[in-house]
């Protein structure tokens, strides 16, 4: 991983900023791609001052403009890109119930986050890695779309969505030494405050899981850095469930 630069979106919390500051431990530079600058930066800062390389970046994954900025800084200053997470996604502020009440304006905003945003950072970046013939594209998903939860049918939808993504580019980018792969994480307990609602929810989960206790973020870590990795030069279109054993597949 020394010097591999990594693009992570949605790095200010969460997920994103696990991975983020796991990269930096192992040596990649580390990009904080958040809509959030001031977050983006919190993270920033706590992996500079470990000695770790980081730089943050504002960035709205539903926007072409914002995106291609990016891009254009990160290759304007490490000449570059070699790992992408797509991690960004719209989940906390979406509204759940029945199917029949979510209204399309925040249906189509969960697919613009989730799957268009996805799309517009693979594409941004994929010339770069071609030109290296060697890159790691890693796409977030969630076990919500195996499960099939009911009332965030957005949300579960943009998952699935994700899924199919990542199996179309493995097929375009194989013989382009990019590998594209999924993790779909099970319910994750973050710094991030729920309420009690999600609490009764994780309960449940816990019970059902063959390792009957609360996932957190350092559980996806290791299947990151695999995926990361030259270890899994091999392996390419997979989706990978880190859930506990709630689900089989």
């Amino acid at each position: 991983m020394q010097d591999r630069v990594a693009i992570i979106t949605g790095a200010g919390r969460g997920l994103g900023r696990a991975f983020a500051k796991r990269l930096a431990e192992v040596g990649a530079i580390t990009v904080i791609a958040e809509i959030d600058e001031s977050r983006a930066k919190d993270v920033e800062k706590e992996i500079t001052e470990v000695g770790g390389h980081a730089v943050a970046i504002q960035t709205d994954v539903s926007d072409e403009t914002s995106i291609e900025a990016t891009i254009k800084e990160i290759i304007n200053e490490f000449g570059r890109i070699d790992i992408l997470i797509n991690n960004a996604a719209l989940l906390g502020t979406l509204k759940r119930g029945p199917f029949e009440e979510i209204s399309l304006k925040e249906f189509e905003l969960a697919l613009r986050i989730n799957v268009t945003g996805t799309f517009l950072v693979t594409r941004a970046v994929v010339e770069f890695m071609r030109k290296n013939r060697w890159g790691r594209i890693i796409n977030m998903s969630s076990d919500t779309a195996v499960n099939g939860v009911p009332g965030f049918l957005h949300y579960v939808t943009s998952k699935a969505a994700v899924v199919g993504m990542t199996r179309a580019l493995a097929r375009e980018l194989g013989n382009d030494g990019i590998t594209v792969n999924a993790i779909q994480p099970g319910l994750t307990e973050t710094e991030v405050d729920r309420g009690p609602e999600r609490k009764a929810l994780a309960v449940d989960i816990i019970a059902n899981q063959c390792i009957q206790r609360q996932e957190i973020p350092d559980d996806l870590v290791g299947t990151v850095l695999f995926l990361a990795s030259d270890d899994s030069a091999f392996i390419t279109g997979q989706t990978i469930l880190v859930n506990g054993g709630l689900t089989f597949r």
